[in-house]
Order: structure tokens, then sequence, then C-alpha cells
């Protein structure tokens, strides 16, 4: 039997937010406004009728902290004085609520950066091993290259398949159609993406400006790279537990998340 105690952590205690979800309070409660309007309330727990332990703001925190900590069910559980399970349902019916809203309108002059990253994941249904030597997911994400958030994901696919491939089976390359693409060398083999000059295959050296370009093209693209680095502050992205059909929301929670405290 679940042993449910006293509630340690409440968002009624706004110091406890910031430590646990990386948001600022005023944040935190703009989320939890976006996540009513969502449908968050009217989610019953388990059967029509039956009202949840938590309310809404306590159930969005437990998210968010699942997602920053990567505790298991049973830690996080009890420190909302609920049982595993409950937990569980909280982050199965309110994760997808939290999740990045599709960008509807692009601005012309709009750039975005794309990169692969590798997300250790447990269920080998999805997973594969990877140059990391562990069964991960290849996760593509795209950020605008002016305003550094993230603007589109990719589905998560096996990780041992390379990034020019990923870039066009998740699904990243029609989100992206139609404006300007930075990659690095990785995604050579899709013409609509922009990457750096490759060295002459007789080996002899590029010339001076095109090494300007590359290193200019290299300072644009490390903005992706410091945008994956911060969502993999929620930990959950470091050693995914879950089953592997819920990596898409997850992810794009944290990307969520990610653009509301980049934009804080």
């Amino acid at each position: 039997m679940d042993h449910v105690g006293v509630q340690v952590i409440s968002a009624a205690r706004p110091e406890w937010i910031f430590p646990f979800t990386g948001l600022q309070p005023v944040q935190f409660r703009r989320l939890v406004k976006l996540v009513a309007e969502r449908g968050g309330d009217a989610i019953a727990d388990g059967r029509p009728g039956r009202q949840w332990a938590l309310d809404l703001p306590d159930r969005v925190l437990l998210v968010a902290a699942y997602w920053r900590t990567n505790l298991t069910m049973r830690q996080i559980g009890p420190l909302f004085g609920v049982s595993h399970s409950a937990a569980h349902r909280v982050i199965d019916t309110l994760g997808p609520l939290l999740a990045l809203a599709p960008v509807r309108r692009r601005r012309v002059d709009q750039i975005t950066i794309v990169d692969g990253t590798l997300i250790p994941t447990r269920d080998h249904r999805l997973a594969a091993q990877s140059k990391n030597y562990r069964y991960s997911s290849n996760l593509q994400v795209a950020i605008d290259a002016h305003t550094r958030l993230v603007v589109a994901l990719g589905d998560p696919q096996p990780g041992n398949r390379n990034d020019t491939i990923v870039y066009r089976t998740s699904g990243i390359d029609q989100k992206l159609a139609g404006r300007p693409v930075m990659a690095d060398g990785a995604y050579r083999g899709n013409p609509e993406v922009i990457i750096p000059y490759r060295k002459p295959a007789d080996g002899s050296p590029l010339p001076d400006w095109k090494l300007a370009l590359n290193k200019q093209h290299r300072t644009v693209r490390a903005q992706v790279e410091h945008a994956l680095a911060r969502m993999k502050c929620f930990k959950i992205l470091r050693d995914y537990r879950r089953a592997a059909r819920t990596l898409t929301d997850t992810a794009s929670g944290i990307a969520h998340l990610h653009n509301i405290i980049l934009t804080g």
C-alpha cells in the first residue's frame, strides 16, 4: 500500500518554485494560467468526478519538478504528499498541456539554427545504441537565431541515425520549410540547410573568405548548443526512464519552460 504523508513542497510557498522549476514565481503563475486555459482544471483524476488531491498549481509544480530533478515516482510523490501512482497520473495527464505551442506565424527574415542531441532512453522500442555507447534517442531542436527561443522540435528517432537523416525523418524539415536554416556539417545532403564550407577533396586549403564565413557560421551556430545545454538542466533529458511514447510531450514541455525562463 502506498504511504501518503504530509505535503512538503507547495506552490503556495514561492520559495519552492525557482529551485524546483527554474522559473520565477511570476513566470510560474503565468504558466499555471496557460495550463488552466488549455483545460488543466477539467481533467479528472482517474474517473469522472474524482477530485485531485492537489490543486492545479501544485500539479504543475509536480510536473516541472519531476522534469527538473528526474526523481523517481516513489521519491517525487511523498514530496507532494501523494502516492507514487497519483504522481504518475498527474504527469501523464498534465505534461502534454505544458507543451510548446506550434509557431503559426514566422517572420519573413527569420533564420533558424538546428542541431540534434542524444537523449539516453531506457525504452529500447525507440532507443538504439549510439556514439555515446548508450541506448539513446536523437532529438532535433531548432531555435530562432535572433531570439534564441526554441521554435520547433522533431519527433525523437533512434540514436544510431545521423543528423542528416533524422532531419528529414523527424518532420522538423517540414516545420522549418520556407525560411533559411543553419546547421553544422553533419547535415550535408540537405540542400536547403546552410552548412560550413568543407575542404576540397584534393586536400587544398580553403580560401580566406571561406574560412572567415565558417568562423562566423560557428559563432552563430553555437547558440543552439547553448539552448540544448539549458534544456538539459532538466535532468530527465539526461536519463529518460519513461515510456518512449511520452518523450515527445516531455521534450516539448521542457522547450516551453526553456523559452519562459529565457524571456524572463
